[in-house]
Parts: structure tokens; C-alpha cells; sequence
């Protein structure tokens, strides 16, 4: 088990250990982690390897050898849990880019609902490095991501509906992350 889960290196230990065969969700996961970095300034400097850490295991639950529910936010905060990582991390993962909405698709809110989540910088920064970064790492706007998600998967998917709901969510941690980059001296 890699060591302190909660910090940038050793969380992306982890999550090279399990996504790479994933091909392009090791490409969206570097890239989400390398904007977390980017807009790490959007959280207070006690705070930043943790989004950090957050964002390279956001998407760890999609590693096939750690599916569960079929729901990845739910498996890697499950596993994440038995490895014993920090509450605070385990959430984040949780409920990472509006996860709730796609609980509530795949009739699992009850399980999800395990893992408090929090209403901060923190979240709408991973939320913002998730939701302008493509499948492949590109970088995108959020118009553009979420348009992106929407062609990916077919309408009426869960998917789907769980983005069409979330995306007001959504664009308002991506907009609350820009402010208080804006409010940062240069």
C-alpha cells in the first residue's frame, strides 16, 4: 500500500498502480490531477496536497479489480476506506463532479449517503479540475466537458440524466473556483 494516501505522491502511487490499463482514464486522471495543481491556489495552502491527492484517485473505482456497485465515485471511496485513508479524502472521491445525482440514478443515494459531503473550496476545485478536463486529458471548457459527457453516453443513461441534473451543480463550483482564483494577488 502506497504511503500517506493523502498526499500528492502517494496518491498518485496508487492510482498508477491501478489505472493504466485504463488507457484514456489514465490520460483524464494525470490531467486532472495536473489542473488540481493548476488551480490549487482556488483552496488554502494547508489544503492543496490533499485536493491534489483527491483528484488522482477521483476515478480509481473504474480499476476493474475494485468494481463493486458499478458505480465508480462508490467503489473507490469503498476501497480508499479499507486502505484506511483519511475520512476527508475518502468523501471527497465520494462525491466528487456531482456524484450524488448519479447515486440517485442508480438507486444507490442510501450508500453513497455513508460518506458525508462537504460543501467546499476544496470540492468545487476538484469538481473544476474534473469538469475541464476531457476523457483523454484534454483541457476544456466546462461547456465544452459537459457537452462532451452528454454525446459520450446515451440519452436516457444514467449518466446521462445524472449530468443534465447536476449540471447547475456543477457550473456553480467551477464558478466559485474561478472567483476565488480571481480574489488570489498575483
Amino acid at each position: 500500500m502506497p504511503s500517506g494516501l493523502d498526499t500528492p505522491q502517494g496518491a498518485a502511487e496508487l492510482a498508477e498502480s491501478l489505472l493504466p490499463p485504463l488507457g484514456n482514464r489514465w490520460l483524464h486522471t494525470q490531467a486532472v490531477a495536473a489542473r488540481a495543481g493548476e488551480v490549487s491556489g482556488a483552496v488554502s495552502e494547508e489544503e492543496r496536497d490533499l485536493l491534489v491527492a483527491a483528484a488522482w484517485l477521483h476515478d480509481i473505482g473504474y480499476a476493474p479489480q475494485l468494481r463493486d456497485t458499478g458505480f465508480h465515485p462508490l467503489d473507490g471511496a469503498r476501497y480508499l476506506e479499507t486502505l484506511g485513508a483519511p475520512s476527508r479524502l475518502v468523501r471527497l472521491v465520494a462525491h466528487h463532479s456531482g456524484a450524488v445525482y448519479e447515486a440517485e440514478q442508480r438507486d444507490l443515494t442510501a450508500e453513497l449517503a455513508a460518506y458525508e459531503r462537504e460543501d467546499s473550496a476544496v470540492l468545487d476545485a476538484l469538481i473544476y479540475a474534473d469538469m475541464t478536463t476531457g476523457p483523454a486529458g484534454q483541457t476544456f471548457d466546462f461547456d465544452r466537458r459537459i457537452d462532451e459527457i452528454l454525446e459520450r453516453y446515451e440519452l436516457g443513461s444514467e449518466v446521462h440524466n445524472a449530468i443534465s441534473k447536476a449540471r447547475p451543480y456543477l457550473e456553480g463550483a467551477v464558478a466559485r473556483t474561478r472567483a476565488r482564483l480571481s480574489d488570489q494577488p498575483m
